[in-house]
């Protein structure tokens, strides 16, 4: 009798799949569309199987996502695997090998109401407030330049004189379109007239402008038609972080901490598989570094199957995976994670300044070693300060920004620029990518000191450099297209102490590696 019901059960079983591949015949399948197994109590769901998915290859399963998915192949056959494409200080010696000590301490360097820790309320924008935010730059970094450089005080734009004077304003461009070196218009702040003048850079030896820049300049305008300038003045950068005394073993003096950065996108272009993904938690596990900072987009929104929506998981629950995947496949090496939005993350909140991811599933044990911070941030890791960006500034400001005669390489002007107007964004208009809240980017976007360690993932070529005295790093993306990108990695000296009453770079050694 028992033989019976048992085969009775199989037959509806049977059935049932047998009714729905019928009801498929008569209906167009969708791309996303799934059988979905059938459990009963006599069949249960493996249990073998639901614990697999802690593997965190499973549980990026590409067939979660996209019903398409196959393994990029473009990805699987490229080659130099681990070559070091660029390189940083001390090239012999270094062993790329951390402790993955969770005794570091990541922390943001502005903590409480300076720091930006939740979701906000955007799209009230007024443009007088715009208006304010920019006045005030200029008055700031303004009143910075006058008493560096002993200047008595600046002049009105548009007043016509004789003789030399000094300005104050803001490069902008005569039009709608690209600046160039006949576009160039000065806008004064507010208490210089807020008059917009053409300036005539013929005069000019050697110059690097780009629109929003705050500069000083010295020329003559006889008219109050357009200013010749003869002399543009060097931004001056902030301070670096002044550490309190910190009592030290001496053992503890010489162990570097290393630090790795990746950038997403973290899957190839034409496939949702997180193989890049899986690879760099293989890496990380090997290596074991004391800090990975991992940068989106995690779910890029300028992906091919993300914008035609052919996926068959909401983005919330792909990103949730991707994170969980991270912080499991990593929880041996005892690595601190930190993760980074981005403007491309196409679950998140689409403004800039971007408050930090909220992983409220986390358990206790985890979030004490991941850290979720905004964009843009600084970072306090044993006393180096890292500031960063996953916004592409440099793309942003490279096809804006004019030059002549600087003898720089593009990547150290901008750089340079960066730090000597004090923001992680200094260019206005920004990018039409951009959507920009300038009362919370006052607050949150810009430096309040030089960082140590400046890191900005870009389209642009990979690289890693000093710019006065700042250690910038272009890690670049770990996918690029359908094929493997980079990641960077550092080792810093924590507590970075003087060297004959000089401030010594607390970074020791930098690389930028295949993945």
């Amino acid at each position: 009798m028992i033989k019976v019901v048992f085969l009775t059960e199989s037959h509806r079983i049977r059935a049932e799949e047998e009714e729905e591949s019928m009801l498929d015949s008569y209906s167009t399948p969708a791309k996303g569309s799934q059988k979905r197994a059938l459990t009963t109590p006599e069949h249960p769901q493996s249990k073998r199987g639901v614990a697999r998915l802690t593997s965190p290859s499973l549980l990026l399963s590409p067939a979660s996502f996209s019903p398409s998915a196959t393994p990029s192949q473009k990805y699987g056959m490229r080659g130099g695997r681990g070559e070091v494409v660029s390189s940083f200080g001390a090239v012999q010696g270094p062993r790329w090998m951390g402790k993955g000590q969770s005794s570091v301490r990541v922390e943001m360097l502005e903590g409480g109401e300076n720091s930006l820790i939740s979701s906000y309320k955007y799209m009230f924008q007024r443009l007088r407030d715009v208006r304010d935010v920019l006045t005030e730059k200029i008055e700031e970094l303004g009143e910075e330049l006058r008493s560096h450089f002993n200047i008595e005080e600046f002049s009105a734009v548009s007043l016509p004189v004789q003789d030399s004077i000094t300005v104050l304003g803001q490069v902008c461009c005569d039009s709608n379109g690209k600046l160039n070196a006949q576009s160039v218009l000065l806008e004064a702040g507010q208490e210089q007239g807020g008059r917009q003048v053409p300036v005539d850079l013929s005069e000019l030896k050697e110059f690097s402008l780009f629109p929003g820049q705050v500069v000083v300049m010295e020329g003559m305008n006889t008219s109050g038609e357009k200013f010749v300038a003869t002399k543009l003045y060097e931004g001056i950068p902030l301070p670096f972080h002044c550490p309190p005394e910190v009592k030290q073993e001496m053992d503890e003096v010489s162990e570097p901490v290393m630090v790795m950065m990746a950038c997403g996108p973290y899957t190839p272009s034409e496939s949702l598989t997180y193989d890049p993904l899986i690879d760099l938690i293989t890496i990380i596990n090997k290596d074991r570094p004391d800090v990975c900072i991992l940068l989106g987009p995690f779910v890029d929104s300028k992906h091919e199957q993300i914008e035609k929506n052919q996926v068959t998981e909401t983005f919330e629950t792909i990103f949730k995976r991707c994170v969980d995947s991270i912080v499991e496949g990593t929880k041996g090496s005892g690595c601190r994670l930190v993760f980074v939005p981005s403007l491309r993350d196409v679950h998140h909140h689409y403004i800039y300044p971007q408050p930090p991811f909220n992983l409220s599933n986390l358990s206790k044990d985890d979030s004490a070693r991941v850290t979720l911070a905004p964009d843009p941030c600084t970072l306090l890791i044993n006393n180096v300060t890292f500031g960063l960006t996953s916004t592409d500034i440099l793309f942003h400001m490279g096809a804006e920004e004019i030059s002549s005669g600087t003898g720089t390489e593009r990547f150290s002007r901008i750089m340079k620029h960066m730090l000597t107007q004090r923001s992680y964004y200094p260019l206005y208009p920004p990018a039409e990518e951009v959507n920009m809240d300038y009362d919370k980017f006052q607050q949150f976007g810009q430096m309040n000191i030089t960082p140590d360690i400046l890191i900005v993932p870009s389209e642009l070529r990979y690289f890693i450099k000093d710019v006065i005295g700042c250690v910038c790093v272009n890690p670049g993306r770990l996918t690029k297209g359908q094929v493997g990108g980079t990641y960077g990695r550092l080792l810093i000296q924590p507590n970075p102490v003087l060297v004959e009453g000089k401030r010594a770079s607390p970074c020791i050694a930098g690389q930028v590696v295949k993945i």
